[in-house]
């Protein structure tokens, strides 16, 4: 099994190798919340990974097992092909739970490949969002991970912990010290907060610190940990400093907080760097449809640059790609934070492009060449899934349910409308399967879903409308109640059955519109205001904003 024979390859090995020159100097000397804070700085401004949708693509150099087309899987022991299509097996999997910030997909944790791994599906699923912690009574254990009761003193308050192998619980640990530094200006969801405390120093609970110490102590930096380091670098530009140095976690959290953190002899001070872009590092925009454009955020950081930098594109497709700008100011590189240089790529045939970014001047010696690549594709076109019954209905969760075409897809959208006191509220949710578990359904009277799918940008119809109700609801008025959810310029109805004589009123009460039938999914024009509406089915008016 993988999981035995990676014992070998998982020994402690010296992290330093390849650390950039005058990467770390800006740590130098600092202590404690500084410390922590500097790195901050350091590490959160990087080039994002085009989307999600796209992980699959980076977990192919990142998390491949050596020697074979298989995962490198810290979740399970399954030999499971690179080449399948994420969803049914496996699972992109944020080490450290999106829920926990919110979900919010605009921050660059939604897309960081320190925290992003490739999971078997069954393993990803038991693990939920649960923190981080020592089983005593497993729910689920795959041999290579539990998830159950926590030991005495751990879980936060959480129901459940999740529990990684051995010989990864060293890498675990210093993937949220990583999460906790690099975005340490995000806020935390309050009903989330089992590891973690609004973010001042030192961010994680004493119980969590404890644990994490525990684990990075036990566990060293190995070199698969290295090389992932290495190949996310040549993506993002940016590093875990906790696997280049490991002894910052005890001057941060450890035995050596209040002691000032110098950096080593071998990371000189005086050249001009350039510390990211680095040579043959990858600007990859995946797949795009005809017609579509899109851009790009290549960061620049350096050191002691002088004058200005030149950019430029060169190569057989060097029109498919185009820049804002042939120069940047070495000021901007040199500055806290870096500089960002807008990429575009705007394809005008089909196939497979590539150019490349050559980068020089500013007074560091040569050039340094970026790979600059994206796939051109037809516009696809995509039908409505199919929705089907909820199943596994409980008094606060529910799993939504679709049937899908054999379309390849990105990811589907599934918009919840929640029912509560003759209001309704809608939220989309992106989800990777034709499931999804959806919880705080006790807050809601009743609830529907819907789903579309979405491939290169473009969505697919919107799916038939599913009811969802709490077992005991009886009553005509849930026969087929009326909803509303947001629509550009108007709103977009939700409703079971045919609703009839629809009347929208505004906040003065003059009636602004009477429609003799409306449908699920009819859209309705309107400018921006509040209203009221109501129909023959549903009287009590429900109050709605187009914004």
């Amino acid at each position: 099994m993988i999981a035995i024979a990676l014992m070998a390859m998982a020994m402690p090995v010296k992290s330093n190798s390849a650390i950039p020159a005058n990467y770390y100097n800006s740590i130098n000397g600092l202590a404690d919340s500084d410390l922590k804070t500097a790195l901050h700085k350091l590490i959160y401004n990087h080039t994002e990974v085009k989307s999600y949708s796209a992980l699959p693509e980076y977990f192919r150099t990142t998390d491949n097992y050596p020697g074979t087309d298989y995962w490198w899987d810290m979740y399970s022991d399954m030999e499971v092909s690179m080449y399948i299509t994420f969803g049914t097996y496996m699972n992109r999997e944020h080490c450290f739970p999106k829920s926990w910030w919110g979900g919010s997909t605009s921050t660059p944790a939604y897309v960081d490949l320190f925290h992003l791994y490739p999971s078997e599906a069954a393993a990803n699923q038991a693990k939920s969002n649960y923190p981080l912690g020592e089983v005593v009574t497993s729910t689920f254990d795959n041999g290579v991970v539990k998830v159950g009761y926590a030991t005495t003193g751990q879980g936060g308050g959480s129901s459940k912990v999740f529990q990684p192998n051995d010989i990864y619980l060293g890498d675990f640990a210093r993937t949220y010290f990583y999460v906790v530094t690099c975005y340490q200006n995000l806020k935390w969801d309050s009903k989330y907060m089992y590891m973690v405390e609004q973010n001042t120093y030192p961010t994680l609970k004493p119980w969590a610190i404890d644990l994490l110490l525990k684990w990075h102590r036990a566990d060293p930096v190995s070199e698969k940990e290295v090389d992932r380091n290495e190949a996310v670098y040549g993506f993002q530009g940016n590093r875990n400093p906790f696997i280049d140095h490991p002894e910052l976690v005890e001057y941060i959290w450890g035995n050596k907080v209040g002691q000032k953190y110098t950096v080593g002899s071998s990371e000189p001070v005086g050249d001009p760097e350039l510390t990211t872009p680095i040579q043959d590092m990858a600007l990859d925009f995946e797949q795009i449809a005809i017609g579509k454009s899109e851009t790009r955020q290549l960061a620049f950081l350096g050191h002691n640059l002088t004058g200005r930098l030149s950019v430029v594109i060169t190569g057989a497709d060097k029109s498919m790609f185009s820049l804002d700008t042939k120069t940047i100011e070495s000021s901007l590189v040199n500055a806290e934070g870096g500089y960002f240089l807008p990429v575009t790529y705007t394809p005008t045939s089909l196939g497979v492009h590539s150019a490349r970014l050559i980068i020089s001047d500013g007074g560091m010696p040569g050039s340094r060449g970026v790979a600059l690549m994206g796939e051109c594709l037809e516009v696809p076109t995509l039908t409505a899934p199919v929705a089907t019954a909820a199943s596994d209905i409980t008094d606060n969760s529910y799993v939504a349910n679709w049937d899908v075409s054999s379309e390849v897809v990105d990811y589907y959208i599934v918009t919840r409308t929640r029912y509560i006191n003759g209001n309704s509220s809608s939220e989309e949710i992106m989800a990777e399967e034709n499931s999804l578990l959806i919880d705080g359904f006790s807050s809601s009277t009743s609830e529907s879903y819907n789903v579309r799918s979405v491939r290169l940008g473009y969505e697919s119809p919107v799916s038939n409308e599913i009811f969802v109700y709490h077992a005991g609801v009886d009553g005509v008025e849930m026969d087929s109640p009326l909803g509303y959810a947001y629509w550009p310029g108007g709103l977009r109805i939700v409703c079971g059955d045919t609703q009839h004589n629809l009347e929208v009123y505004d906040i003065a009460g003059r009636r602004v519109m009477t429609i003799a039938e409306v449908a699920n999914n009819d859209i309705i024009e309107l400018p921006f205001g509040v209203y009221f509406i109501a129909t023959d089915e549903c009287r009590t008016p429900l109050r709605v904003i187009v914004k």
